[in-house]
């Protein structure tokens, strides 16, 4: 997160911006920050079309500051993106009030984290944070354009908050087709932590457990693949499904690309029967799923990737924690085009009650995962 502020003047007003602030909001962008600065575009689009909040601080007609305010979709999670005040109305408590407002309208909005990044040499930024409730759960090398690094901050909004686990392995996906790999890997290097991840393992796996055609592009992976994987790798591995059909296979129209998964299924299947991976066919949800990390493992997910970003298709991710509260996973899909960063994909909160919405894919909706222990 950029931040160029310490700063509540009497008589300011924090309000939503408009389109109209766009001038006055890119003059303190460029008064603010020599690098990393959002365009006049990139303001206009966070107003009129993204899922973000951008309130600005007013008194007599002058816009002092703003704070903009991403959301992660279908998630407990919001993000503080960008804070900045005018040189002149510094220490004057406006960037504080800016960081109020916008942690009521993320409560509000049904958000109960919010989670920001500053510069590691800021330490005016990081004690305004921190005096706010903000506590650092991690540090980032090379995070901005000069290669400074960054804290990563968090601040729990919810009364009773849970803690946040810490010790699961993030590792994001290189490739549109290669959320199970990197799920799998994530589970596997926490729980082996000598296990070296990088692409030729991450592509390896994806050739062990592709389908090898889905609706368009490359393959994803089963859940049948996947557990053979880590079972070849010596993890004790449990299968579970909510049903015995060729997965993902309404998903392609081409008769042949069906005969084609069908025959790549049986196949799957053919070396399970012959392994020691558990199997399990039974419903899932967060219930059976809690049971299974209570146990000191990690379960890697199926869910619809449409409740987090609008887009239809079958997404792996890797459940890490489940709390009274929420659900925390990690997700290996990093969407550099919309301003997210590893901050909105790892220990990603979604209540109980969302989660069971994305658990599975399809019509009828199949479910899977893929838990994993280390073998005793």
């Amino acid at each position: 997160m950029k931040m160029a502020a310490n700063g509540q003047i009497e008589n300011t007003v924090i309000r939503p911006a408009t389109l109209a602030d766009v001038d006055s909001l890119w003059i303190i962008e460029t008064s603010c920050f020599g690098s990393d600065q959002l365009s006049r575009r990139s303001f206009k689009w966070m107003i009129e079309k993204a899922n973000a909040l951008l309130l600005v601080a007013e008194q007599q007609h002058v816009i002092l500051g703003y704070v903009l305010l991403l959301y992660a979709r279908g998630t407990s999670l919001a993000r503080i993106y960008s804070l900045a005040v005018l040189p002149e109305y510094r220490q004057q408590k406006v960037a504080g009030k800016l960081m109020q407002e916008a942690e009521h309208a993320a409560l509000a909005a049904g958000r109960s984290f919010i989670r920001l990044e500053v510069r590691v040499d800021n330490p005016t930024a990081i004690m305004l944070y921190t005096k706010l409730g903000y506590h650092q759960f991690d540090i980032v090398s090379d995070y901005y354009a000069d290669h400074a690094n960054a804290l990563r901050m968090m601040k729990v909004l919810q009364p009773q908050p849970d803690e946040l686990p810490q010790q699961v392995v993030h590792y994001p996906q290189s490739t549109d087709f290669t959320c199970g790999p990197a799920s799998l890997m994530m589970a596997m290097k926490t729980l082996q932590p000598t296990l070296h991840l990088d692409q030729g393992l991450e592509l390896q796996l994806w050739r062990e457990a592709t389908t090898i055609f889905m609706t368009s592009g490359h393959g994803g992976c089963s859940a049948q693949g996947l557990a053979l994987a880590a079972w070849r790798r010596h993890f004790d591995t449990t299968l579970i499904t909510n049903s015995h059909d060729v997965p993902f296979v309404n998903s392609v129209r081409s008769e042949d690309k069906k005969v084609v998964m069908e025959q790549v299924h049986q196949d799957f299947m053919r070396q399970l029967n012959s392994s020691t991976v558990k199997q399990q066919t039974r419903p899932l949800d967060v219930n059976v799923l809690r049971e299974y990390l209570n146990d000191d493992a990690l379960a890697v997910v199926l869910i619809s990737s449409y409740r987090l970003n609008r887009s239809k298709s079958p997404h792996w991710v890797v459940l890490v924690s489940i709390s009274d509260t929420f659900v925390y996973f990690h997700d290996p899909d990093i969407d550099w085009d919309d301003d997210k960063t590893l901050t909105d994909s790892f220990y990603v909160p979604v209540t109980h009650k969302e989660f069971n919405r994305m658990l599975g894919y399809g019509k009828p909706r199949y479910q899977a995962a893929v838990i994993l222990h280390l073998a005793t």
